[in-house]
C-alpha cells in the first residue's frame, strides 16, 4: 500500500509538471496572434491567457474521461504505465519546444499512453481502438482541415464586408475585437487541454484503487487549472514567433478571424468529448486566413515542417514511452 501511495503521488507530480509544460508550450496558441499583431504586449497577453485558461479548466470533464478511461482501461494497467506515458509526452514536448515547433501536447500524451500500455501488456488489445479512431485520429485530421476552411471563409467574408473601409479604421476596430477573440481561444484552450492531466491523474487514482469509478475530484481540477495557468505565465516565445509571423503576415483583422474560427472548432470538439490539438487548429486557421488574401502569402515550407511534426507526434511519443517502460521492466 505504501508503494502504491508513493507511485500515485509521483504520477500526480509528473502530471502537474506535464500540465505546466503544456501551459508554456501551448500558451502560444492563445496569444501568438495578439502578440504578433501588436494588439497586446507579451506580458498583457500572458496575463489574459493565464486567467482564461484557469477559468476554462472548470468548464467540462468529458475530454478528461476520454483520456483517462476511454483509450485504456485504468483497471488493466499499473502506475508505471502512466508514469512512462507522461515521461514520453514531456520529452517530446521539450524537444518540439526547443526547436520552436508547435506540436500537440494532447497527442504527445495520447501517444505516450498507447506506447507504454502496449509494451507493458505485450499486446495491442489493451487499447480501445474504436475510441482512439473516432475521438483522436478522426479529429486529428478533421480539426486542422476545418480550422483552415473556417479561417479562409471567415476572412473572405470579412474582406468583402470591409472592402470599402479604410485600413486605418479596420485596424482600429479589430485591435479591440482581437482582445475578445484572444480571450475566447484561451478559454477554449483551458477547456480542452487542462482536462488531459485531469484524466491522467484520475486514471492513476482508479488504477491504484483510491477511487472505485472514474470521477474527477475537485482538488484534481484545481491543481491542474493552477498548474496550467502557472505554465502559461512563462509563455513560449519561440512558438509565438513561428505561429504569429513564421507562416503568414498578420494584421488585427487576420488575427481576429483566425482566433474566432479556431475557437469555434475547439469548442465543437470539446462538445464531442474529443481531445483535439489547439496547436493544430489555430495553426491551420492562420494558414486559412493567409490563403484568403492569396495562397502565396502563406509560407508553405514552414507549414510543411509543422504538419510533419503533427504526423510523427503520436508514434514518436509512443516510441519514447515504450522504450522507457521496456528499460524499467528490464531493470526489475
Amino acid at each position: 500500500m505504501h508503494d502504491t501511495l508513493v507511485l500515485t503521488f509521483v504520477i500526480i507530480i509528473i502530471a502537474l509538471i506535464f500540465d505546466f509544460i503544456n501551459g508554456f508550450h501551448d500558451s502560444a496558441n492563445a496569444i501568438a496572434c495578439s502578440v504578433s499583431t501588436r494588439v497586446l504586449t507579451l506580458s498583457q497577453a500572458v496575463i489574459m491567457s493565464v486567467i482564461m485558461n484557469f477559468i476554462g479548466a472548470f468548464t467540462s470533464v468529458k475530454v478528461a474521461e476520454t483520456i483517462g478511461s476511454g483509450i485504456v482501461d485504468p483497471n488493466h494497467i499499473v502506475s508505471e504505465v502512466i508514469i512512462t506515458a507522461l515521461i514520453g509526452a514531456i520529452i517530446w514536448n521539450l524537444i518540439t519546444w526547443y526547436f520552436g515547433i508547435p506540436s500537440s501536447s494532447s497527442h504527445a500524451l495520447i501517444g505516450g499512453l498507447i506506447g507504454s500500455a502496449i509494451v507493458y501488456k505485450g499486446s495491442f488489445a489493451i487499447i480501445n481502438w474504436a475510441t482512439f479512431f473516432w475521438k483522436v485520429i478522426l479529429w486529428l485530421f478533421l480539426s486542422p482541415i476545418i480550422g483552415f476552411v473556417i479561417g479562409f471563409v471567415f476572412m473572405t467574408i470579412l474582406r468583402f464586408i470591409l472592402r470599402n473601409t479604410t485600413p486605418f479604421k479596420v485596424t482600429k476596430i479589430f485591435s479591440k475585437a482581437q482582445i475578445f477573440s484572444g480571450m475566447l481561444i484561451a478559454l477554449n484552450h483551458g477547456g480542452n487541454d487542462a482536462q488531459k492531466s485531469m484524466g491522467i491523474i484520475t486514471m492513476a487514482l482508479v488504477s491504484a484503487g483510491f477511487l472505485n469509478h472514474f470521477s474527477i475530484p475537485i482538488w484534481v481540477k484545481i491543481c491542474c487549472a493552477v498548474s496550467m495557468a502557472l505554465g502559461t505565465s512563462f509563455g513560449g516565445k519561440k512558438i509565438i514567433k513561428t505561429m504569429g509571423s513564421g507562416m503568414a503576415k498578420l494584421a488585427p483583422v487576420n488575427g481576429f478571424s483566425a482566433e474566432m474560427g479556431a475557437s469555434a472548432v475547439i469548442f465543437t470538439a470539446t462538445m464531442f468529448h474529443a481531445p483535439v490539438s489547439t496547436t493544430h487548429i489555430i495553426t491551420t486557421a492562420i494558414m486559412g486566413v493567409g490563403a484568403a488574401k492569396r495562397f502565396s502569402s502563406v509560407r508553405w515550407a514552414v507549414a510543411k515542417d509543422i504538419v510533419t511534426a503533427w504526423v510523427v507526434t503520436i508514434p514518436a511519443s509512443a516510441l519514447i514511452s515504450g522504450i522507457v517502460i521496456f528499460l524499467i521492466n528490464s531493470i526489475k
